[in-house]
């Protein structure tokens, strides 16, 4: 806040030089004097009044500052809020259409965005020549010559082919257990073999193991005397439901068990002599439980079986099934095996092929870009390469086909 001082004898801060004028109201050359108007004090009339040089006054112009106060401060803060307030309130409507074109554009952008990623994705049919009518009556036998023939060591229900079956079978004893030390290079079919079993599900069962590919060198088994598997008794059980559900003998539980009593408890462990494990169960233990190939989002866009070739437009097999998703999206190992072989192909484009044990093998083809090497072991999950367009396609896709001992196998029905 600013006051204004009328000073007579000191000299102002700040000095306003007046203009002087003449009687005739013209400014004098010498600044002879000055007039004014003034109120009468007395009459409250206006009268005039004639200063002169000797009255001339000056002004100082200070500035106060005052203590800060918390009312005023809140009142002001208020009022602006309130004025702001007004100002939206009254400009709702135009802020309103403001927000909601806005909103318009980015939904409008977006929408593009998934559009030309569609489009760019599922492109239409391309020309061909006879060559390439050739190389799909011939796909069959390509994916067959990628393929590797490993015969298959162990069966659907868990049994080893060639093994030594017993002419009988000692269940009238209780089980007994032995100690070995994995050693490199075994497989659970080979260690069972070593121990005159017949079901992978005798080892997988009594050592609690949950995926036999990670087996290591050194890990110790226990391994059982006769071929069974473990299990624990439930609430409710009875020793007959136990018998009656996984079709075994009575006698030889009671033996094999050396129980003096049909009388059970929760919590209780058997050993259920000659049972396996059932399908579901030996099928995770194996690790014949694939994952999906493609971990970002994607379109089934071709399935596996006989269709329409969308290029060709002659009926033909489908190899593999087909997942439709952007150039660069990664492709994982869909379960851990061994890389065989790595290449190009005018039909599939850039491959990959992955050697999972136990007579299963992968393809993943049309790659923009190979990451693994041949020779290389990867885990489930491991980058193998990235979604492209390369070979026989009609756009970025990944062409997945999976063989069990050198057949052909409907994905869907391995792919969890």
């Amino acid at each position: 806040m600013e006051i204004i001082s009328f000073v007579q004898d000191k000299p102002a801060v700040r000095k306003f030089n007046l203009p002087l004028f003449s009687k005739s109201g013209r400014e004098s050359s010498e600044g002879s004097y000055f007039r004014m108007g003034a109120f009468s004090p007395m009459g409250g009339s206006m009268r005039r009044r004639e200063i002169y040089p000797t009255e001339l006054k000056t002004f100082a112009v200070k500035t106060v500052s005052g203590p800060f106060n918390l009312h005023i401060f809140l009142m002001e803060t208020g009022r602006a809020v309130s004025e702001f307030i007004q100002l939206l309130f009254e400009n709702s409507v135009r802020i309103s259409k403001i927000i909601l074109f806005s909103i318009l554009l980015v939904m409008m952008a977006v929408g593009g965005f998934r559009a030309y990623n569609y489009f760019n994705n599922f492109t239409g049919p391309l020309s061909i020549q006879k060559t390439d009518e050739i190389s799909i009556e011939k796909l069959n036998q390509l994916m067959s010559d990628f393929a590797l023939e490993v015969q298959q060591e162990i069966d659907e229900s868990g049994k080893i082919a060639e093994a030594a079956i017993p002419l009988r079978a000692n269940y009238t004893s209780p089980v007994t257990y032995q100690t070995y030390k994995v050693q490199s290079g075994d497989t659970i079919g080979g260690i069972a073999r070593r121990f005159g079993l017949t079901n992978v599900s005798t080892l997988i069962s009594v050592n609690d193991i949950s995926n036999v590919r990670q087996l290591a060198a050194g890990q110790k088994l226990k391994i059982p005397s006769i071929d069974g598997i473990i299990y624990t008794v439930k609430g409710g059980d009875s020793i007959n439901s136990i018998v009656e559900k996984n079709k075994i003998d009575l006698k030889q539980l009671l033996d094999v068990n050396d129980l003096s009593s049909e009388v059970l408890h929760a919590g209780q462990q058997l050993f259920l002599p000659g049972a396996s494990l059932d399908q579901q169960t030996l099928k995770t233990a194996m690790g014949d439980r694939f994952i999906m190939p493609i971990a970002a989002r994607f379109r089934w866009s071709s399935p596996y079986g006989w269709r329409e070739d969308p290029i060709a437009h002659v009926r033909s097999f489908h190899t593999g099934t087909d997942m439709a998703c952007p150039t660069g999206t990664p492709i994982l190992a869909s379960m851990s095996g061994k890389v065989i072989t790595t290449g190009i192909n005018r039909v599939y484009g850039n491959y990959v092929i992955i050697d999972h044990g136990n007579g299963y093998q992968t393809l993943y083809a049309h790659m923009s870009k190979i990451i693994a090497s041949k020779g290389q072991w990867v885990s489930q999950g491991t980058r193998i390469g990235l979604v492209g367009s390369t070979g026989y396609s009609t756009g970025p896709h990944l062409h997945f086909t999976v063989y069990k001992n050198g057949k052909m196998v409907n994905p869907m029905t391995v792919l969890k």
